[in-house]
């Protein structure tokens, strides 16, 4: 079984780009805490997050800062650089986003705000009013 959850704050605002055949891709890095801390403070881990489709267009508009929760799967890949060095890539695929909090509130005042599942099953997706078709072999999973 492959799966994935985390809670963090967003470190920026997610890159949002779209394929030639019009699916939505989102990129960005979430910081998740340790569950340890170092003589200076806590320790975080920044994780590639990837979406597809409304869950990367729902994902692009989140602000840099907020809380939230992450359900998905992990995907490792790689690919040749400029110099020509094979780069490894270990991503959150997002399937889910559970909004929990502001910059502003903290773990004891957390309410939960709104929640979104994606379906992956549901190869037929609306865009802007028109239905678009997409193969299996479009798909990351």
């Amino acid at each position: 079984m492959n799966s994935v959850n985390l809670i963090g704050r967003l470190t920026n605002v997610a890159d949002l780009t779209y394929s030639s055949n019009g699916i939505a891709l989102a990129s960005v890095t979430i910081a998740v805490k340790r569950a340890f801390k170092t003589g200076d403070g806590v320790e975080a881990d920044f994780i590639r997050l990837k979406a597809f489709r409304k869950t990367a267009e729902l994902l692009a508009n989140v602000e840099k800062g907020k809380e939230i929760g992450i359900s998905g799967s992990w995907q490792t890949g790689s690919y040749e650089n400029d110099q020509g060095m094979k780069v490894y890539t270990n991503d959150c695929i997002v399937q889910q986003i559970t909004f929990i909090g502001s910059k502003s509130t903290n773990n004891d005042e957390r309410e939960h705000q709104q929640s979104y599942q994606a379906n992956p099953n549901n190869y037929k997706q609306q865009n802007y009013g028109s239905e678009i078709d997409i193969k299996d072999d479009d798909l990351p999973f």
